[in-house]
């Protein structure tokens, strides 16, 4: 089974939270899942099961106030939905540490790369699932450096922020600049001891697979392997795929089949396979389906 992906969905993650007409919403995940249970992959995979977790998981990266601030303003239903999505990722980081699975992909909900400590939603996320893992694998697991690769088609300001002067943890970033949250400018490159370990590329609307492809060729590469990263988290965000309702690159279920193996050979080559991808946005639901599928695909190779 340690050679096998790990795949964490729970129904939990079906939980309306926005209003009926917002792009975020729980049929994200039921196509996905209906697409990930009737395609062939289904039976090679490791279903992880979820936990639940604690306020000491979400104060590696949160302040009090603004995980106080998510339960008072929208309730514990809410509260124990974003929570969930957090535990998705803590769970799929705990089979790879253990070797149960060789990799593990989260498929869960709402996304998290907008989330700071403003005590509120913001750009539909509420807790950063994947900054709160990065230091989950270094304060609970002992992992020192990580590399966070973020291909949604919005820059990930949340999870920047809570690294940007920390030379432990690479944040590396493609996105279009005009759209929200409108940060991520290439000269952002981290500060203090983190100069240089936030990597952030611009790309035009219209940019493919061409264009995504050249930017981990020659920007996220040379940087991964000489950072050795000790365990990879991939925010993967499918609104950078072609057609997607909230983005305007060009991306096909192919190109994500190829960053998933460029991502892939940055672990092989910092001597281990320890990968943790987990769902950021994605909005066309057809789209978002045949992506994952692609990634899922790419990961169990």
């Amino acid at each position: 089974d340690r050679h096998r992906t790990g795949l964490v969905f729970d129904e939990i993650f079906l939980t309306p939270f926005f209003p009926p007409d917002h792009p975020e919403q729980p049929s994200r995940l039921a196509v996905a899942w209906h697409a990930i249970t009737t395609s062939p992959l289904y039976h090679q995979i490791r279903r992880i099961p979820l936990k639940r977790i604690s306020g000491s998981e979400l104060r590696l990266v949160h302040t009090s106030a603004h995980i106080a601030g998510i339960r008072d303003n929208y309730g514990p239903v809410i509260d124990r939905y974003a929570r969930a999505g957090v535990a998705g990722v803590l769970v799929a980081c705990d089979a790879v540490h253990r070797g149960r699975v060789r990799n593990a992909f989260a498929l869960v909900r709402p996304p998290g790369h907008h989330a700071h400590n403003a005590g509120e939603v913001v750009g539909f996320c509420l807790f950063n699932n994947v900054a709160i893992a990065a230091r989950y694998l270094q304060r609970r697991l002992g992992y020192r450096r990580i590399l966070i690769v973020d291909w949604d088609f919005h820059h990930g300001d949340g999870t920047e922020a809570f690294f940007y002067d920390d030379p432990s943890v690479l944040y590396f970033s493609t996105h279009r600049l005009e759209s929200y949250p409108r940060t991520g400018y290439p000269e952002r490159r981290g500060a203090g001891a983190g100069l240089g370990y936030n990597i952030n590329v611009a790309l035009e609307c219209g940019a493919g697979d061409r264009e995504i492809i050249e930017a981990f060729e020659t920007q996220l590469m040379p940087a991964a392997l000489h950072f050795k990263p000790d365990f990879i988290l991939i925010s993967a965000g499918f609104d950078s795929r072609i057609d997607d309702t909230l983005g305007c690159f060009d991306i096909t279920d192919q190109g994500y089949a190829d960053l998933t193996d460029i991502v892939r050979s940055i672990a092989r080559r910092s001597g281990h396979e320890r990968i943790v991808s987990a769902l950021e946005g994605g909005y066309n639901l057809p789209g978002l389906a045949s992506g994952i599928l692609s990634h899922l695909q790419a990961l169990m190779k």
